[in-house]
């Protein structure tokens, strides 16, 4: 069986630039290239990782941290990340550090440490000082799908653009009745319900709606939204007209609710996600798509960068989401006029 030295011997080059042009990492000339992979075809070369590894000194390896694996959008981020890494001859390593157990602290203070990685993806976690620090201190790249700004480079969805976009939606629709739900003060992920409520917020005072902004907490699943939803709903003299979910779940749940109080959705009640999760369609959701599967691998490409540029400085990628118009939203009750948007509308200008 042929070996990376056979490799570099038929082409003429150091181990080190045969497997740089083979996995693609790291710069060769285009000449060098086709003639590294002309050998390798001729030897019927196939890679081996710890070969590779001796030879560029990198593991071909990268750790991947998130909270929940079974989830939706982590699922979704997850097949984006393994396609790429796997497109560039990459391993990962996957752990599922769910928030406020064991295993998370085991996770950060044992395992990250002891494993050798060539970078880090880390998704949706929000860490702690201390998990920040732990994933710094291993000093490798670490890139974040979510995370706050600085210390690493980040890939997010533009939270605060996507909750106005939704709110104007509303607010075009006729309706001025626009309630918030989603959210609480012990989340996982205050940033993202943060600048998701603060879109909201923003859209309301810019058309002079200050006194109807309100909020319903609720954590980020569809029971909980269902149970928030069954509150805010149930007093008929204060309920919204419109509601603007923190995402899709949330939105199900309160879509739910309403049926089984007898609201009819969206003669009398319009309901705006985000996400677009995979059901979604079933429920015919209005709300504004974001792509879970691009998120992973624009991270991927970021690490990648940091693998070739270990100095470079940290970068945010913010993603644009684009309206997709359903059936769970219309004109206010009273209020004839209907708000037609193209359902590739990326942004509001």
């Amino acid at each position: 069986m042929s070996t990376i030295t056979d490799v570099a011997r038929r082409a003429g080059v150091s181990k080190a630039t045969a497997s740089r042009a083979l996995s693609g990492r790291g710069y060769v000339s285009e000449e060098t290239r086709v003639r590294v992979v002309a050998a390798a075809r001729e030897l019927t070369y196939v890679a081996h990782s710890s070969a590779m590894s001796l030879a560029t000194g990198r593991t071909q390896t990268v750790g991947v941290v998130m909270p929940h694996v079974s989830r939706w959008f982590f699922g979704e981020v997850l097949e984006g990340i393994q396609a790429a890494l796997l497109e560039h001859g990459l391993d990962l390593t996957l752990y599922d550090a769910n928030p406020g157990t064991d295993t998370r602290r085991r996770v950060f203070e044992d395992f990250l440490a002891r494993r050798r990685f060539d970078g880090v993806i880390a998704v949706g976690l929000e860490p702690a000082e201390s998990e920040l620090d732990a994933l710094l201190a291993l000093g490798k790249p670490v890139v974040s799908v979510i995370g706050t700004e600085g210390a690493t480079s980040v890939v997010t969805l533009d939270d605060s653009h996507a909750t106005a976009l939704a709110t104007a939606h509303l607010l075009e629709l006729g309706h001025r009745r626009i309630a918030f739900l989603g959210g609480t003060e012990s989340t996982h992920w205050p940033h993202v319900e943060s600048e998701r409520y603060a879109g909201y917020a923003s859209e309301m005072r810019r058309a002079g709606l200050d006194d109807e902004i309100s909020r319903t907490p609720a954590e980020l699943s569809m029971p909980a939204g269902y149970a928030a939803a069954v509150d805010m709903l149930s007093d008929a003299s204060s309920r919204p007209t419109g509601i603007v979910a923190a995402c899709d779940e949330v939105a199900i749940g309160a879509i739910i609710a309403a049926r089984r109080l007898g609201i009819l959705v969206p003669s009398s009640l319009s309901v705006v996600g985000i996400d677009d999760h995979v059901n979604a369609e079933m429920f015919a959701l209005t709300t504004l798509r974001q792509v879970p599967r691009e998120q992973g691998r624009a991270a991927v490409d970021l690490l990648l960068r940091h693998f070739d540029e270990p100095d470079a400085e940290t970068v945010t990628i913010r993603i644009k989401p684009r309206m997709v118009v359903r059936g769970s939203t219309a004109g206010a009750p009273g209020h004839s006029s209907v708000a037609v948007r193209d359902s590739g509308l990326s942004s509001r200008e």
